[in-house]
């Protein structure tokens, strides 16, 4: 590891500065370096998120952690007006690079904790391995929560906890003996996927993750395991007016 790469290595206390840079240094190799350690099971994991926000022609969706704008890519083919938002300029100019050409998808630099949204402003938000980074996360879900429409959508897809035993033994080993050294052969900065590890591994469960939800309001919450559990799909509602919530 040189000492650039340690010096932007971000570590559990998720300094957003520190956070920010190690993601500024990670973006060109990004999508490349995500597709080869997952094995391509990122464009999978991408196309049931997708599905599950359900994007529609006419409505305004954030796509909230958006990096190179994959996913906002994606919500924003069904016509639906996308904004993707990241807290890392330069993940958010590899976004444009790739994406500006959309003239249904802007890009906003964004802090989850504090988002320079209106009340009730999204038909839909959305955060794919985004949440974890997050200092507070729980107050990511209350501002995602407050920028959502009455009867509007959340899904978070992040990972998580294989149930079984044998699955998570070998997903851990991966994560720690693999990864990182895909990382380093994709020729992005190691440290960065060593970080990845780290947060995956201090990362709560599916069930924890669903109790976050709710305390942050939402309703109608329920997950599904993609991938064995490696990678959860949480998906709620913000209540109506008429629920009395």
């Amino acid at each position: 590891m040189t000492p650039e790469s340690e010096a932007n290595r971000a570590d559990l206390g998720k300094d957003p500065d520190r956070v920010s840079r190690m993601f500024d240094q990670v973006a060109a190799g990004y999508d490349r370096t995500n597709s080869a350690m997952t094995v391509g099971n990122d464009a999978l994991w991408r196309a049931a998120a997708t599905r599950a926000v359900a994007p529609k022609r006419g409505e305004r969706i954030l796509d909230l952690g958006a990096g190179t704008a994959s996913s906002s890519a994606s919500f924003a083919a069904s016509g639906a007006e996308v904004v993707a938002a990241d807290f890392s300029p330069g993940m958010l100019a590899e976004g444009k690079r790739r994406h500006g050409h959309l003239p249904n998808l802007s890009f906003v630099q964004a802090d989850a904790t504090n988002l320079p949204f209106e009340d009730n402003e999204f038909d839909a938000v959305s955060m794919s391995y985004a949440l974890r980074n997050v200092q507070d996360p729980k107050k990511a879900l209350r501002e995602l929560y407050r920028v959502t429409k009455p009867g509007g959508r959340l899904v978070i897809n992040e990972f998580s906890t294989p149930p079984s035993a044998l699955v998570r033994g070998f997903y851990r080993f991966y994560n720690s003996q693999v990864l990182p050294r895909v990382a380093r052969v994709a020729g992005t900065n190691g440290g960065a996927y060593d970080y990845l590890n780290e947060s995956i591994r201090d990362w709560p469960d599916q069930r924890r993750l669903a109790a976050w939800i709710r305390e942050a309001g939402w309703s109608n919450v329920a997950y599904r395991n993609l991938s064995f559990g490696m990678v959860a799909l949480h998906r709620a509602t913000k209540p109506t007016k008429s629920s009395g919530s």
